[in-house]
């Protein structure tokens, strides 16, 4: 079977589609070739805004135009939230964010025998992890590693508590056991992703904690580098941060949810933290990973966010000198609370208030890569092109040096000049 796989969505719908992939080639199945006509499409759908949604429905009817003859599946947070009008895009095979296994036999079946297929559960009646084939698919620098599922947060903007159910974990043997294995694979990056990973663990017996699970992969992992996935606030204490720094694997830079730097903002989206406490973060971070880079994400226009909430905003966030954001204009979602809040923003309103945000990200930037000229980076070397070597610093910096053959090394590199949105330096031999 030749099959084509689109993701739309976060890092753990790119680890899932990575998983679906390793086991469509266990099972003797391969990508189609630019070009090729495909027996199978896959689309791993998104629906963290309404946006989410158009765009998973158009990449449905999309490849469904360029593979006429091919059986269309989809799975992910969209088709577990909206299968009907998943079928009317054109999918035969509708499954939603759970047994992806299932998934790939009940897409062989329809290639093989034709018919349609729909298993979509309440993810809140699920109590078991499921869990996929670590890594990733051949030619990746980085391998990814998925150790939690689901959120209990109801947070009031968000959708996928419904679409993911209750918290899950990979228990730590069976995540040490999947880390051994990648590291002989003879990747030098693993990514631990998540849907919400500060909740690590709450399900399992003894409740192991995120800093727990990281410590025995970092036992494992060899000689790779361990990077975090997005981080709530509050799980980062004065203990998460000692241990992780003394196991020597920990990159230096960490995403946080952050959505508001205004109290009032912060509490209509039922966060778990104020300003205060977020401050105190940033700073626990940098003085157990010094020179880290801290990344975090904004939502602009909130309902009832005012021009004074958002000037707030605007000043924490220079406070908390970023290195870099994702920065969102408030997107509606209908089945949430703030969908139905009063005071929404217009869009003009989100849009120009989004480009502020992204106006002090962009100096914020430039000043973090700054402060890296001088210093020495080890950097993860993923791409080449034109006698230049490029690929990701510690502190998620793109890096780029002269050079051939450096791919999947992890080289010390001497920074010496911003360049672009990057840095460029000389290998450190």
């Amino acid at each position: 079977m030749k099959y084509v796989i689109s993701t739309l969505g976060c890092k753990v719908n790119q680890y899932e589609t990575q998983a679906m992939e390793l086991l469509l080639q266990e099972r003797g199945h391969q990508s189609a070739e630019p070009g090729e006509s495909a027996d199978a499409v896959i689309v791993n759908t998104c629906a963290v805004t309404a946006e989410s949604g158009r765009k998973s429905r158009q990449m449905i009817r999309r490849l469904g135009e360029e593979n006429p003859d091919a059986v269309i599946g989809v799975c992910g947070c969209y088709s577990q939230l909206s299968p009907e009008e998943a079928r009317q895009s054109g999918a035969k095979i509708v499954f939603g964010t759970g047994d992806h296994k299932g998934f790939i036999a009940a897409l062989e079946r329809a290639v093989l025998s034709g018919g349609e297929e729909k298993e979509i559960d309440d993810p809140f009646r699920r109590t078991e992890y499921e869990q996929l084939p670590a890594g990733a698919v051949a030619g990746r620098t980085r391998a990814l590693l998925k150790i939690q599922d689901g959120c209990v947060n109801f947070c009031t903007y968000c959708i996928i508590p419904y679409t993911r159910g209750r918290l899950r974990s990979l228990p730590i043997k069976a995540a040490e056991e999947e880390t051994a294995r990648i590291a002989a694979e003879g990747y030098r990056e693993l990514v631990l992703t998540g849907i919400e990973i500060a909740s690590y663990g709450v399900d399992l017996p003894g409740k192991p904690g995120l800093t727990d699970v990281v410590c025995a992969i970092a036992a494992k992992c060899g000689g790779m580098r361990i990077r975090l996935g997005s981080l709530e606030p509050t799980v980062i204490t004065e203990e998460f941060c000692r241990r992780l720094a003394e196991t020597g694997k920990v990159c230096r830079h960490f995403h946080l949810s952050l959505q508001s730097g205004c109290d009032r903002t912060l509490k209509a989206m039922n966060r778990k933290y104020d300003t205060e406490e977020f401050l105190k973060k940033t700073r626990l971070l940098r003085q157990y990973f010094p020179g880290c880079g801290i990344t975090c994400d904004l939502i602009a226009g909130f309902p009832g966010e005012t021009e004074e909430d958002f000037t707030s905003t605007l000043a924490f966030i220079r406070e908390c000198a970023f290195s870099d954001m994702h920065i969102f204009p408030y997107s509606r979602r209908p089945g949430t609370p703030a969908d139905r809040m009063p005071g929404q923003c217009t869009h003009a309103v989100k849009a120009r208030r989004a480009a502020e945000a992204q106006k002090i990200c962009t100096e914020m930037h430039k000043m973090f890569l700054e402060q890296s000229i001088g210093k020495t980076l080890p950097v993860l070397f993923e791409t080449e092109e034109n006698g230049m070597c490029t690929g990701h610093s510690d502190t998620y910096v793109l890096v780029s040096v002269p050079g051939t053959g450096l791919r999947n090394q992890v080289i010390n590199v001497r920074i010496t000049e911003i360049c672009g949105e990057g840095l460029k330096g000389e290998m450190e031999r």
